[in-house]
């Protein structure tokens, strides 16, 4: 996952902004990631990876899957939810 690729799929949060935001507000809990233009408050599906990141001591190299199989998987994810 490069840094324009977006994370939160519903709100079009890209990592880039994400990372920024842990760096510059630092957040005690991952829920408040969502003051991030409402990163994880859709559909659900990014919140392990906005986990993932919020939880690194070095989000900007943390590795997540490429935009194409994310984008796949969240579609297999909202099918099963609905």
């Amino acid at each position: 996952m490069n840094d324009d690729q977006i994370v939160c799929l519903c709100f079009g949060v890209r990592r880039r902004k994400l990372v920024q935001f842990i760096r510059t507000r630092r957040p005690r809990a991952v829920s408040q990631l969502s003051d991030c233009f409402g990163a994880g408050t859709g559909c659900g599906w990014c919140r392990p990876y906005l986990e993932q990141l919020w939880s690194s001591e070095s989000p900007e190299s943390e590795t997540l899957p490429d935009a194409q199989s994310y984008a796949e998987a969240r579609e297999q994810y909202r099918e099963r939810s609905s």
